[in-house]
């Protein structure tokens, strides 16, 4: 865990970026996007009245007034220090795409994204919790479910770190980012804003009945297709058949812009169906008509 978070801050060094980034800003602000205008009426309601007291959580240099600040405000709070580290390895839980897909694994005592997401939901929606707790449930809620929805928040290959130790060439940008840092931030970036962009762009190309098919599964579900797009697209892209290197080997590759554009319909699917999952998930909590969540069971340590 320590070693994932030194290679994502060489990463993001490198890039000049903040190492609050994860998912970076756009994809995270886009999920939350798509899914406040996904979401029943009185779950919109409930969220405007939770984000109407951010107040209380005392983190001036971290707002939570709209749907898009929560959505980053986990990562903002990373520059708080010790006050929030506890949730460091909450944003995501790798899955060795070398090995078949195992989701018990790597959650020791809880301590990843699928169990915090199901965590988050029972407490957003337990109206006896004080506000505050469910005004922090709710961010962890909309920041995680889009985390898992980018492919390397939920696999790994040869211990790279979610692909942070996987060097990649990006364009223009030779050897100086990774491939984690491409698929959390350049190239969602650019695949949110490729025409029709942003949330109603995204979901433009749906229908209703489609919209509905996309939110179905689990928590498991989704992390298993995300580790699936993981083994099938992300490494082989860019550094062809992973799993034949030999352990310890120090993968590295190009993405040129040949490949980005096939990639492109690969991040904006992720990203539509992290919209519309995280709809459906706070309408659970929230909308009234779910007597209690039963969308995630209770994670079990270990």
């Amino acid at each position: 865990m320590i070693r994932r978070f030194l290679l994502l801050l060489a990463g993001l060094s490198a890039l000049g970026a903040s190492p609050a980034a994860a998912f970076w800003e756009y994809g995270h602000q886009t999920v939350g996007a798509i899914a406040l205008s996904q979401v029943q009426p009185r779950t919109r309601a409930a969220i405007a009245g939770l984000l109407r007291q951010q107040k209380i959580l005392e983190t001036p240099t971290c707002p939570m007034r709209t749907i898009e600040e929560a959505s980053v405000w986990p990562d903002c709070i990373k520059t708080l220090g010790d006050r929030f580290s506890y949730a460091y390895s909450w944003h995501f839980q790798d899955f060795d795409v070398c090995k078949p897909f195992d989701f018990k694994a790597n959650c020791a005592n809880g301590n990843c994204a699928s169990a915090q997401i199901a965590r988050a939901q029972r407490m957003l929606a337990d109206r006896k919790l004080p506000a505050r707790d469910r005004l922090m449930a709710l961010a962890f809620l909309v920041h995680f479910v889009g985390d898992i929805h980018q492919p390397l928040h939920a696999a790994d290959a040869h211990d790279d770190a979610g692909g942070n130790g996987t060097k990649a060439s990006y364009g223009a940008i030779g050897g100086r980012t990774n491939l984690h840092a491409i698929w959390d931030g350049l190239l969602a970036d650019r695949a949110i804003s490729t025409p029709p962009g942003g949330p109603a762009g995204l979901l433009s190309g749906t229908t209703v009945e489609e919209r509905k098919t996309l939110a179905q599964g689990s928590i498991e579900d989704w992390m298993h297709q995300s580790w699936e797009v993981a083994k099938d697209v992300v490494y082989p892209s860019a550094v062809g058949d992973v799993c034949a290197l030999p352990p310890g080997t120090k993968a590295s590759g190009k993405l040129d812009e040949a490949k980005i554009q096939t990639l492109i319909p690969v991040m904006r699917a992720q990203v539509l169906k992290g919209g519309l999952r995280l709809a459906r998930m706070l309408d659970e909590a929230l909308d009234g008509d779910h007597p209690e969540v039963a969308h995630p069971p209770r994670a079990k340590a270990g």
